[in-house]
């Protein structure tokens, strides 16, 4: 609705946006975007970029990206962009109602066999790329919070008889639309924003796809992926993106040409204020081994697109996904919670639930629909395509799929029980109505799935 109003109110006229080549660019990045960090290609050691430059070359050739089918307003569409996710064992992603599940990289004390030892190199280089940036992300803090103190520090020093609070209202922070007074961070708090769990990896040809959407508010052109917030992350995390676009001839003529906005040859990162009319937009060029990190609440506050050049271009993004209720072991402690419920008699070895508490069997049901429609479904809907790489999901689900058996059966011994009329009435009925309930969303899952 927002999107709607806002393109209602522009009509044909389109915000204004800024590249490298205007004046007032850098002025607009250090006042609006000042928690956008960049670092070119030469600040990165050599041997790094070619380590994973030849791992994305790798993981092509071994045909290991898949376009999602990701779900938006009931309706599934494929994405124009290809995918890989990496990153620690058992961990997942999810965005647009797609979970993604890691091929995990080489990580000490886990049995992971891949399919080739290229795929296995391909993976460890990501790992090394993932500390490498998790190493930028925290300089990159601590240099804006000193930045951000010594501001703090200078509006005092203007006029000493001003109280501290006073000065640092009229004075305001660094960039007046980004967050308000530098609160000193220890080493924890900068480690929990920065140390990456996985990498969502992008792969797209522009010149393979038959239509790329317009960008709509500022006329910047083709976009691979639109403007949006990552989802899934912790808090104020730093995500880092590397960058490798495939660059040609056609890309250096083009840079030659005399051109008003971004050269539509030439890859861009496209950044906006959420939902401002007023403050313009900047689309940051983006080269062979760029890197750049979005700081802070900049995922929050703003929102980002990427817009296509001319060349194939591949992107390692790293994130610190909000692990709570989206890691493997995370799944199985639920599981494990919900078959506390069950009993097996020692003698007749006969099934039998401990507890009819209505609050049990939601507490039951909730974990059983989560383990059928969040994990085993959605790996055997997309997720298998990652047995190209490896096979270590496998013995998990296998797990999964018995816990889920067996939650099946706790379903039916529920049923049997509420049947019988030796249960008090209040008791019964309160604990059909949740679990009624829970039926329903099943079934409406179930048939949404089997459509799908």
């Amino acid at each position: 609705i927002q999107k709607k109003k806002l393109l209602e109110e522009l009509g044909e006229n389109r915000l204004p946006y800024l590249t490298p080549a205007d004046a007032d660019f850098h002025q607009l990045w250090k006042t609006k975007y000042s928690k956008l960090i960049f670092r070119k290609s030469d600040t990165v050691p050599e041997e790094l970029h070619q380590m994973v430059q030849g791992s994305f070359l790798t993981l092509r050739e071994h045909n290991c990206f898949f376009q999602d089918l990701v779900r938006i307003k009931g309706k599934d569409f494929l994405t124009p962009v290809s995918r890989i996710l990496i990153g620690d064992p058992g961990c997942t992603y999810k965005y647009l109602n797609t979970r993604l599940f890691t091929v995990p990289w080489p990580t000490e004390g886990y049995d992971i066999k891949y399919c080739s030892p290229q795929i296995h190199d391909a993976c460890k280089a990501l790992m090394r790329l993932n500390d490498y940036l998790h190493i930028e992300a925290v300089r990159a803090l601590q240099g804006q919070n000193l930045f951000e103190t010594k501001e703090i520090k200078d509006t005092t020093v203007i006029d000493r008889e001003q109280s501290f609070a006073t000065s640092l209202m009229d004075q305001g922070s660094v960039s007046k639309d980004q967050s308000g007074v530098c609160v000193p961070e220890d080493d924890k708090s900068l480690k929990n924003r920065t140390s990456y769990n996985l990498t969502l990896l992008n792969y797209m040809d522009p010149l393979e796809m038959l239509y790329l959407k317009q960008e709509p508010y500022f006329g910047m052109g083709n976009m691979a992926v639109s403007w949006h917030h990552d989802e899934n992350l912790v808090e104020r995390s730093a995500v880092a993106v590397y960058s490798y676009s495939c660059e040609d001839s056609a890309v250096q003529e083009s840079k030659e040409q005399e051109l008003e906005g971004r050269d539509p040859a030439v890859w861009h990162v496209g950044l906006k204020v959420a939902w401002d009319i007023e403050t313009p937009g900047l689309a940051v060029p983006l080269h062979q081994g760029d890197i750049y990190l979005m700081l802070d609440d900049l995922n929050m506050t703003h929102q980002h697109c990427v817009l296509a050049g001319l060349s194939p271009r591949f992107s390692s993004t790293h994130r610190v996904a909000d692990s709570s209720r989206g890691t493997l072991e995370y799944i199985l402690g639920q599981c494990e919670l919900a078959l506390q419920n069950l009993q097996t008699d020692s003698n007749s070895m006969a099934l039998s639930l401990k507890s009819l508490e209505a609050a049990v069997v939601k507490q039951v049901e909730e974990i059983h629909n989560e383990v059928e429609f969040e994990w085993l479904r959605q790996f055997w809907f997309q997720g298998k395509r990652y047995l190209k790489c490896t096979d270590w999901w496998l013995k998990p689900m296998a797990r999964l799929e018995e816990f889920w058996r067996k939650m099946e059966i706790m379903t039916s011994l529920i049923l049997s029980e509420v049947r019988k009329e030796q249960q008090i009435e209040e008791q019964r009925n309160e604990t059909i109505s949740c679990f009624l309930l829970l039926l329903k969303e099943r079934q409406k899952l179930r048939k949404e799935w089997t459509a799908r």
